[in-house]
C-alpha cells in the first residue's frame, strides 16, 4: 500500500482538486483507493458527499481518548465518488490533543499500519503546519506539492521543505517528495513561463522534480465542487480532468 499526501501550506492552491482527482483516477484504473480528508475545512468530504454527523470521522480515529478511538476501517464511508475517511470540524483541536501525547504524531501511521486491502491512500491536508500535517507526513510514502505559476504560489515552499527534511531525518526516513505539480497553469503567459523556470531550480534544491505534466484551469473544476462530484466523474473530457489523468500516468510510471 502506498500513502500519498497532497500538501502545501498556502491556501487556494488546488490541494483538494488534486487529491480528489488523483484518488478518483486511481480508483477508475482498478486500484483499491482510499481518500482521507485531513483538512478541518472538509472540502474533500463535501465533494464526496460524505457524512460528518452520527458517523466515525478522522477525529474518532486520531483524537478520541484511547479507549474510545476507532480503527480506520470503522471510519471509511463508501460514497458515489469513492471511499473516504471524512474530516471533522473538531480536528481544530488536534494541536491541543496531540501535542500533549509523546506518541501523538504517530497516530495516523499506527492506524494505517492495520489497514488491509488497499493499493493507495491519498490524503488531502490543510494549508497549515500543524500536528495533523505532521501525522500525515510521518505516515506517508510520498508527497505531491501542487503549486500555482505566480509569485505568491512559491511562498512557503522553503518552510515546507524544511519540515519534510526534518521528518525524513527523525521520523520517516523513507519519505520522499514525488514532485512539484503546476496547477491552474497557463503556459502562454510570460509570468507562467518564468515561474516554471524558477520551479525547476526550486525542485532541484528540494531534491525532487517538477512534473512534466501541468494542469490547466477550467470552469468545470469549480462546477464539480458546486455539485459535489469528483471532477473525473463530472467532466471527464474537460481539459483539467485530461491533465490530471496524464499526471496520474506520470506519477505511476512503471507501476
Amino acid at each position: 500500500m502506498k500513502t500519498i499526501v497532497v500538501a502545501n501550506q498556502k491556501g487556494g492552491i488546488g490541494k483538494t482538486t488534486t487529491a480528489t482527482a488523483v484518488a478518483s483516477i486511481l480508483d477508475s484504473k482498478g486500484y483499491n483507493t482510499l481518500l482521507i480528508d485531513a483538512d478541518q475545512q472538509g472540502n474533500s468530504t463535501d465533494t464526496y458527499k460524505a457524512e460528518i454527523e452520527g458517523v466515525c470521522t478522522l477525529y474518532d480515529v486520531l483524537l478520541e481518548e484511547k479507549s474510545d478511538r476507532v480503527s480506520i476501517e470503522e471510519a471509511i464511508q463508501e460514497t458515489e465518488n469513492g471511499k473516504i475517511v471524512a474530516s471533522d470540524p473538531l480536528l481544530r483541536k488536534a494541536d491541543e490533543v496531540l501535542n500533549n501525547d509523546v506518541e501523538g504524531l504517530y497516530r495516523l501511521q499506527d492506524a494505517l499500519a492495520n489497514l488491509k486491502g488497499y493499493d493507495f491512500v491519498v490524503i488531502d491536508t490543510a494549508p497549515s503546519m500543524n500536528s495533523i500535517l505532521y501525522n500525515c507526513l510521518i505516515a506517508a510514502n510520498e508527497i505531491i506539492i501542487p503549486v500555482t505559476a505566480d509569485r505568491y504560489g512559491l511562498q512557503g515552499l522553503s518552510q515546507l521543505h524544511q519540515t519534510i527534511a526534518a521528518i525524513k531525518q527523525r521520523q520517516n526516513k523513507d519519505l520522499k517528495i514525488a514532485g512539484l505539480l503546476l496547477v491552474k497553469y497557463n503556459g502562454r503567459t510570460v509570468l507562467g513561463k518564468e515561474v516554471r523556470e524558477s520551479l525547476q531550480k526550486i525542485a532541484s534544491d528540494m531534491e525532487t522534480k517538477l512534473f512534466e505534466t501541468t494542469v490547466r484551469e477550467s470552469t468545470k473544476a469549480k462546477e464539480a465542487q458546486a455539485v459535489r462530484k469528483s471532477l473525473i466523474k463530472y467532466a471527464p473530457k474537460s481539459t483539467t480532468a485530461i491533465d490530471y489523468a496524464g499526471f496520474v500516468d506520470e506519477l505511476l510510471g512503471g507501476e
